[in-house]
């Protein structure tokens, strides 16, 4: 007969001990006891050979008692969070007094999302909701602590003025020609600007589409920007009537249309050339959806201030459409200078009748675009992180729906103002886990731009 126990001295029998028996090698010999009520169990632990990683991760998921947590946000909620990057001078740039923070902002259409259905079939219907999305772009301003807005795809603008007017902001307006019914509107903090001068640009007149564009004076209301002037200080003339030109534009999106597009953005950056001009060679930001890509011609142009067009197909000057193998060693170059080279060492292989060199030059029988501001990205002239920029340190992507994801919007400054910080964008990954824009917490599928901009004398 098998023993089950040892028979003590007052007759009861005392179970027998348990054995332990080793699995392996890696197998605590400590037991752990945890307590559950009154009931006392031993255990014991198990363990294999994670990596340091994943050993950190065991020890960061020990239980804690619910009086000792603290409130987390979310995963998402964290991963989809915005961060700014400051400028590497910071030291410098802590010295600029007169600071003031720019949004271009394209807000999605109402009448755009609704007609284009396959552009937002992953993106649940109520975030489409205009709703829902004013209160969100709304909340998301107030945050940045706006200065200056330039939106586009503005269909609804009486809604934004009630809002922002809420907020502190005036605005103007300026509906697309045509049968589209959005447009572009600035807004401005009226504590900080006050409006001089307002013109807007019809680019049918002069045979360039329905496309509009804004261009505004502001003149700074120097008690109100971060300036620590007393009654003791000393204050220049310059420094008591500082202006900027500050232009906002939506430029057309048919990537066929390369002539146009030029003739679009180079008649914006004239107008407002002669309007900084015409107020004593006061700084300009232009910003607006540009429809164009980073690595396009039309950024080259922008950037370098001059486009020999004959190098181009007017088809790519966007850089919307892929161009195969020409397109791919276009984006493969990290900057102006090195791409234009490679497209000088070539034969000149594209031409352009007369009427698209008329409508992308202003000229006929003209090859080369010209224009006379000295303009520096505001992106680009701050360094940020590799999982949000690309090669030449523009953002990955500003806009993303089922058939896009990249960067078509910018904000742009001529030399006299110094970008202080920017808003970065969200890492594409996190971007394509949404499934599109808008979503929960972005209410339309363009991200906005943001820098803090100072004047810098």
């Amino acid at each position: 007969m098998k023993q089950l126990g040892r028979m003590e001295g007052n007759g009861d029998v005392r179970p027998p001990k348990r054995k332990r028996y080793s699995l392996n090698t890696e197998v605590e010999q400590q037991p752990h006891k945890i307590r559950r009520g009154r009931v006392e169990f031993e255990t014991e632990t198990l363990t294999r050979e994670p990596g340091p990683s994943l050993s950190t991760r065991f020890q960061a998921l020990s239980p804690l008692s619910r009086r000792h947590r603290k409130p987390q946000q979310s995963l998402d909620e964290r991963e989809s969070s915005r961060h700014w990057a400051f400028s590497p001078c910071n030291s410098s740039t802590s010295t600029y007094k007169d600071k003031f923070v720019v949004v271009s902002y394209n807000i999605l259409g109402v009448e755009n999302a609704s007609k284009h259905p396959d552009l937002y079939y992953k993106v649940p219907p109520r975030f489409l909701e205009w709703s829902r999305r004013k209160k969100l772009i709304r909340k998301e301003i107030n945050r940045y602590n706006a200065s200056i807005m330039c939106l586009q795809e503005v269909d609804r603008f009486d809604d934004l003025a009630h809002l922002f007017q809420k907020d502190g902001f005036e605005g103007v307006y300026k509906a697309r020609t045509g049968e589209a019914s959005d447009g572009c509107a600035i807004f401005w903090k009226k504590e900080m600007f006050s409006l001089l001068h307002q013109e807007n640009i019809e680019f049918q007149s002069f045979g360039l589409r329905n496309n509009v564009a804004q261009l505004c004076v502001l003149k700074s209301k120097q008690n109100q920007l971060e300036s620590e002037i007393t009654p003791q200080t000393s204050v220049s003339p310059c420094t008591q009537n500082r202006s900027v030109v500050i232009g906002n534009t939506h430029v057309l999106f048919n990537p066929n249309r390369g002539d146009i597009k030029l003739g679009q953005v180079r008649l914006f950056l004239e107008k407002a050339h002669e309007l900084s001009q015409e107020w004593g060679s006061i700084p300009v930001i232009i910003s607006g959806d540009l429809n164009s890509i980073p690595q396009s011609p039309m950024y080259q142009f922008l950037a370098s201030s001059e486009l020999d067009i004959r190098l181009h197909n007017r088809r790519h000057i966007s850089g919307q459409v892929d161009s195969g193998s020409e397109n791919r060693s276009f984006r493969s170059q990290n900057g102006k200078a090195s791409s234009i080279r490679k497209y000088i060492s070539r034969p000149l292989q594209y031409i352009w009748n007369e009427e698209e060199v008329r409508l992308a030059t202003g000229i006929e029988g003209a090859n080369r675009l010209q224009h006379h501001l000295k303009l520096c990205s505001a992106y680009l002239g701050v360094p940020g992180s590799c999982r949000t920029r690309d090669r030449c340190g523009e953002p990955l992507a500003t806009s993303y729906h089922s058939k896009f994801m990249g960067t078509v919007d910018y904000i742009w400054h001529t030399e006299e103002l110094v970008p202080v910080r920017v808003l970065e964008t969200l890492p594409v990954n996190i971007l394509r886990r949404n499934g599109g824009l808008p979503s929960k917490k972005w209410g339309s599928d363009h991200l906005a731009l943001v820098c803090e901009l100072a004047f810098r004398k």
